[in-house]
């Protein structure tokens, strides 16, 4: 959106909606009909021209493997046609010379792992694969990706979207990103880090605990299951939904009994909340249940209405 903003004509293309055979590494783009792979498949007819005639091209790919996915690892190893084979010294390295002009290249990933250490490896590949002969234009990382749909996210993945946006702008104006629109986008989406883990940690044991994966786990509605009183805590706060509340200001408070007994509330005020443990000193509502009980409702293995009523 950005770079189209900016005046570049944008061209998306998903590679799993495309025929692509893998290189079978038999050098007849090489040899016997030099810059032309044997391959007739949508990657001989229409990516490669396309990607050829580009004045930039951005790999996006979710990381798989600490590099990038199958389908996009397939896509660059039949470019070895715009290389000639012979071989040359370079600083630091050998390599091949290019056969024309190759676009410049931007790196955009995204990773679950909450820290950006996570991209080591695909920053090593990009630069290694560019070299000294295309210009690596921009990298473009978003740790804790799964977590920009949450609504405890909310502002600060609106402020990564649209400085994503931004440098897509700053790309196609000065062909590079500058360091504030890096730090926008990278910024942390939770200020602690140990909570995106134990998170995922709930998250996957209830998904596992179900027998679902992620897609069928939030179509559902679903949300994970706490295990302690800490861990409710944290769900509560992270699962809050400011829409939903609307203006209401109160303060919860739960007393649970039986596999985790102990007393917590939450405050709402402002369209935010906070969840702190021990006793309010005037709640407004006091809900008292054993644990495992809240947990069923909460998760949706309890029909709440009826567990009222029982």
């Amino acid at each position: 959106e950005g770079m189209q903003q900016a005046g570049a004509q944008v061209e998306k293309i998903n590679l799993r909606d495309k025929r692509i055979k893998p290189c079978i590494g038999c050098f007849t783009c090489w040899s016997k009909t030099p810059g032309q792979c044997l391959h007739d498949d949508d990657m001989h007819r229409e990516l490669f021209p396309l990607w050829q005639a580009a004045d930039m091209v951005v790999y996006a790919t979710p990381l798989y493997h600490h590099t990038v996915n199958a389908l996009m690892k397939t896509f660059l190893e039949r470019t070895l046609p715009a290389i000639e084979p012979f071989l040359i010294p370079g600083t630091g390295r050998w390599s091949h010379p290019l056969r024309y002009r190759l676009p410049g290249v931007v790196a955009l990933s995204v990773a679950g792992f909450p820290s950006d250490t996570a991209f080591e490896a695909l920053s090593n590949y990009m630069h290694y694969l560019c070299g000294d002969k295309i210009q690596l234009v921009a990298e473009i990382y978003r740790n804790g990706s799964e977590f920009l749909t949450k609504p405890f996210c909310r502002d600060r993945m609106l402020d990564v979207l649209e400085a994503t946006r931004q440098a897509g702008r700053e790309l196609v104006q000065n062909r590079a990103v500058a360091a504030d629109t890096r730090q926008r986008i990278q910024q942390p989406l939770l200020d602690q880090p140990e909570e995106m883990a134990r998170l995922a940690y709930l998250a996957w044991k209830s998904m596992m605990a179900s027998g679902m994966t992620p897609e069928v786990f939030e179509k559902r509605g679903l949300v994970p299951k706490p295990r302690t009183m800490e861990d409710f805590m944290l769900l509560m706060r992270l699962g809050f939904d400011p829409d939903v509340a609307g203006g209401l200001e109160a303060v919860l408070q739960f007393e649970f009994t039986g596999a985790v007994e102990g007393v917590c509330y939450l405050s709402i005020r402002n369209g935010a909340i906070t969840a702190l443990p021990g006793a309010a000193e005037r709640p407004d509502l006091v809900v008292r249940s054993p644990f495992d009980t809240w947990v069923a409702i909460q998760s949706g293995d309890t029909d709440g209405a009826q567990a009222f009523m029982d």
